[in-house]
């Protein structure tokens, strides 16, 4: 019986089931492997978790959209490692949620942006992005400098990860008791500029 494609493409309802139908099966093809690859399930050697403040300020950079101009995520292409160093990987995102990778770049990669600036630099940056590059089309965040965290919430976010990557971090847990029972005392007092400062000096540490 030969095959009637007129059948389908005239039919609204049938075309829609057989749409979603190829994209499902396409999609499964396509991402189920990668969950049973090692290279994107399991952390990359010296990869670290977040300290209670650099974790506080990993949300401030997501609540302040920052990801909307910064990629994290560099291509293996030569002008991407040359200006940015190692292409990004997987196993470095592996307890990141979100993780930050994005295709966005407005501003430069942040992928491995930690340690190449002092944190003076990051704080007038953030303050005043044209006081340090005068071409920057950057917004200011000069209240991250008044604002002050409380570490209300830091231990209950440290729980959460740990509980969702049980012995992940060499056979151990993310975070030890001592280290989600101390998140708060860590954190408390601090501004949300020494908190995204701290996040933004420990980005790309497990690759160079």
């Amino acid at each position: 019986m030969k095959f009637n494609h007129e059948l389908i493409e005239k039919n609204i309802g049938l075309l829609g089931i057989f749409t979603v139908l190829v994209i499902s099966i396409g999609g499964l093809v396509q991402i189920t492997p990668l969950l049973f690859q090692k290279d994107t399930t399991e952390p990359v050697k010296g990869l670290r978790p977040y300290t209670a403040l650099e974790l506080e300020g990993r949300d401030i950079y997501i609540r302040e959209g920052c990801y909307n101009c910064h990629s994290q995520m560099i291509r293996p292409l030569r002008a991407e490692t040359e200006r940015y160093g190692h292409y990004s990987v997987a196993g470095e995102s592996v307890w990141d949620h979100p993780f930050q990778w994005g295709s966005k770049r407005t501003g430069p990669d942040l992928a491995r942006v930690g340690g190449r600036y002092s944190d003076k630099w990051h704080e007038v940056h953030l303050i005043d992005p044209r006081a340090v590059v005068p071409q920057s089309n950057m917004p200011a965040f000069p209240w991250l400098a008044d604002n002050k965290l409380d570490g209300q919430h830091t231990a209950r976010k440290m729980t959460i990860l740990r509980d969702m990557h049980k012995g992940e971090n060499n056979g151990k847990d993310l975070y030890s008791d001592e280290e989600i029972a101390n998140a708060q005392k860590a954190v408390e007092g601090k501004t949300e500029m020494e908190a995204i400062i701290a996040y933004l000096q420990s980005l790309g540490h497990a690759l160079k």
